[in-house]
């Protein structure tokens, strides 16, 4: 028996979507209103962390750039002359705001002149304790920077970062939806090994998905608000949070119509979404997930998982990625290699971490950050990107076009990575 379908028709979806639309158009009218509020201060005090803060040398003089996290939730840069390292810091600042921060970059970062008052030692948290414990365990800065990124969401240094874009494994380190699905393996496995046991001898009547799932959607929640909510991971969370309900009381799950309420329900609660380049990305990729499964979901599930969904994600993605990014190695063509390996690798240094041994694999992981030795660049057009998504759209209901796109995407590989790209 087929499971019913989120929407009934497509003119509940459309309705259902229209007045999504109509509340996200309400609440941006809000925060347009808040941000003319905040450009017309002429300052304020307020306190903030430290998230990022590198040296940078111009003429004669050394500055730091300072990534900040203020009380009212605004993410903003600022520079200082201050020597002293201010990174993981709480300062109280005096800010200026001015008209040249537009409204987008309000939603998102932008760049504000400020004064620091004051320079303090951020709180002892639970988080602080751990990222320190992790990089105890390593003597290299990089993996120190690695391991915090792919278990705590911290920032990487640009150089690491440019590294980890030649070997096309960039998805790996920004937490996203890969994690969180890893993620939920492992806690699901775990309470439903000790969960069974008792439901067998004493509550037998009850479903495991129910109990067992409610349990570790509260345990991602957690994580997710522990590592600071990014943007990707929080896509990722609600899909998980609202899938789970769906499969609960039996609704299709795998469709476009949900993936598309998703994103509405996500940019209307927090519409700083709509300017980030890492949810967009995450949401990207999804779709194209969902369009893999969707023209080709006659295949086994190893067939899927081992090469469809792998190979399948990398190409479709090249022409995305190459119009932000245009950083280009051979290296990467061992992204969905990778891809696959990070799944029992990342569960294994969680365990390596927490017995004290998180140092196990570093020889290894140098030796791979050290591989991409050259690079060229090539990036895409912006008409070529949005003939490409627009074609991406239309595969949705056409086995044709969907072929068509994938055989696209294949060419598009051939030529950047045989060099003939321009």
């Amino acid at each position: 028996m087929q499971k019913p379908k989120l929407f009934e028709t497509q003119k509940h979806f459309i309705w259902t979507m229209a007045l999504l639309l109509m509340l996200f158009l309400l609440h941006l009218a809000w925060e347009y209103r808040s941000y003319r509020e905040f450009i017309s201060l002429p300052f304020f005090y307020t306190t903030a962390k430290v998230l990022d803060a590198h040296k940078k040398h111009k003429e004669n003089s050394t500055y730091q750039v300072l990534k900040l996290r203020t009380k009212e939730g605004y993410t903003l840069y600022t520079t200082t002359h201050h020597k002293k390292d201010l990174s993981s810091k709480q300062l109280r600042v005096q800010l200026f705001p001015d008209d040249r921060i537009s409204f987008w970059d309000y939603l998102g970062s932008f760049y504000l002149k400020s004064r620091i008052k004051q320079i303090k030692e951020a709180p002892s948290t639970l988080k602080k304790h751990l990222i320190q414990s992790v990089s105890l365990q390593h003597e290299h800065p990089q993996l120190r920077a690695f391991y915090n990124a792919i278990l705590f969401a911290q920032p990487l240094p640009k150089t690491l970062r440019e590294k980890i874009s030649l070997l096309g494994v960039s998805h790996l380190v920004a937490l996203s939806g890969f994690h969180l699905g890893i993620l939920w393996g492992m806690v699901y496995g775990l309470l439903l090994f000790l969960y069974r046991p008792l439901h067998q001898h004493h509550f037998p009547y009850r479903f495991a998905l129910i109990d067992v799932g409610l349990v570790t959607i509260g345990v991602l929640g957690a994580y997710v608000w522990f590592v600071g909510a990014p943007p990707s991971l929080v896509r990722s969370y609600a899909m998980v949070l609202v899938g789970w309900g769906m499969i609960v009381i039996g609704i299709e799950l795998l469709s476009f119509t949900f993936l598309a309420l998703v994103i509405m329900l996500l940019v209307l609660l927090f519409p700083a979404l709509l300017v980030s380049l890492g949810f967009w990305f995450s949401v990207t990729g999804v779709f194209y997930i969902y369009l893999l499964l969707h023209h080709m979901g006659s295949l086994s599930k190893w067939q899927l998982t081992l090469f469809a969904i792998p190979l399948g994600i990398f190409v479709l993605m090249l022409p995305v990625v190459h119009t932000v990014f245009p950083a280009s190695s051979l290296f990467q063509l061992f992204s969905p290699l990778l891809s696959l390996l990070f799944i029992p690798f990342y569960p294994l240094v969680m365990l390596l971490h927490l017995i004290g041994a998180g140092d196990m694999l570093d020889e290894v992981l140098l030796k791979l950050f050290a591989l991409p030795q050259e690079s060229w660049e090539h990036q895409l057009p912006l008409w070529a990107a949005a003939f490409y998504l627009v074609l991406s759209l239309m595969a949705i209901g056409n086995r044709r076009v969907f072929y068509g796109l994938l055989g696209l995407a294949t060419l598009y590989a051939g030529i950047l990575f045989s060099g003939i790209a321009p």
